[in-house]
């Protein structure tokens, strides 16, 4: 099998984009370029790779899952042509940092945009993806510094250890807000919006009613606590949120109180262990510890 890059692009710009005119700006070439890549892409790897949906190509099985290998490489080779423009440019270091999804809201964008206020000439990358994604990116190089959840999936990692609380979120004026704080007793058949049964929150959530004996009743399943934030905003029910998702959130009808008994958050500040971190990394992280400590508990701070 002859896989050629330009294919590889071309595919991951589709997925991007989800239609070959928007594939073709994005890469700056024509589309039947576009589609000429995707048709020698089918060949070579001999399954479909889309399928039309209402004028927009939709990924197949197959190719969600080459998706994933690909889209490494391709962010990779983009981060070298980056390299290089700054080197053209003379550019002051680059910030490279990634983080699970709740802090890109709010949180890490105003502490980004605090840390570029004096260093006009710096360029910035940021992301935000699943916890195992960062850091597979750390491990690779494509970012610095990355903030995940646990369980981490590599030794090779610099790992600043924090743990956060979590808050019940519910609808404002719910009958229940009248409560300073809640317990599976008072929550029992309240429907939850709640995270996917591998995530940390859900399988605690889920011990306490146990525990408590009392019936636990779950409505909307999400991956995201910022839609799950929504679902309770809409009225669908009462959800286990962690503080950056709610601090941040500006939308207003959502009132929150102290879960007990209490379900925290283990996460972590990650860098790479074979690859020194940049000077203007080193000061971002360094920033980044100290505005962590506010939301650490139990003594569990990102030193």
């Amino acid at each position: 099998m002859a896989l050629r890059f330009r294919q590889l692009q071309a595919f991951h710009a589709i997925v991007e984009t989800g239609t070959v005119t928007a594939a073709a700006e994005l890469l700056g070439i024509s589309q039947p370029g576009i589609s000429n890549l995707l048709a020698q892409l089918e060949r070579e790897t001999r399954f479909q790779l889309f399928e039309r949906n209402k004028g927009r190509l939709v990924a197949t099985p197959e190719a969600a899952v080459l998706y994933q290998e690909v889209d490494t490489v391709v962010r990779g080779l983009d981060h070298v042509a980056q390299a290089v423009t700054d080197l053209q440019n003379k550019q002051m270091g680059q910030l490279q940092v990634a983080s699970q999804h709740s802090m890109s809201f709010g949180f890490m964008p105003q502490l980004i945009a605090r840390f570029a206020k004096d260093r006009p000439e710096m360029s910035i990358s940021f992301q935000s993806q699943y916890s195992s994604k960062i850091q597979e990116w750390v491990m690779s190089g494509l970012f610095e510094i990355g903030v995940c959840e646990l369980p981490l999936l590599y030794d090779a990692m610099n790992v600043h250890h924090f743990q956060v609380e979590t808050f019940l979120a519910m609808p404002e004026g719910h009958p229940l807000s009248t409560h300073e704080e809640l317990t599976p007793a008072l929550l029992e058949n309240e429907p939850f919006i709640v995270m996917g049964p591998d995530h940390m929150t859900h399988r605690r959530t889920r011990e306490a009613f146990h525990t408590a004996g009392a019936t636990w009743k779950t409505r909307v399943h999400s991956h995201l606590f910022k839609n799950m934030l929504s679902f309770v905003r809409e009225g669908m029910g009462v959800s286990i949120l962690d503080p950056f998702a709610l601090e941040f959130d500006r939308g207003g009808g959502v009132v929150t109180r102290r879960f007990r008994p209490r379900i925290t958050m283990e996460m972590a500040v990650i860098t790479s262990k074979t690859r020194p971190l940049s000077t203007v990394g080193q000061e971002f992280l360094e920033l980044l510890l100290r505005e962590l400590e506010p939301y650490a508990v139990d003594g569990v701070t990102p030193a």
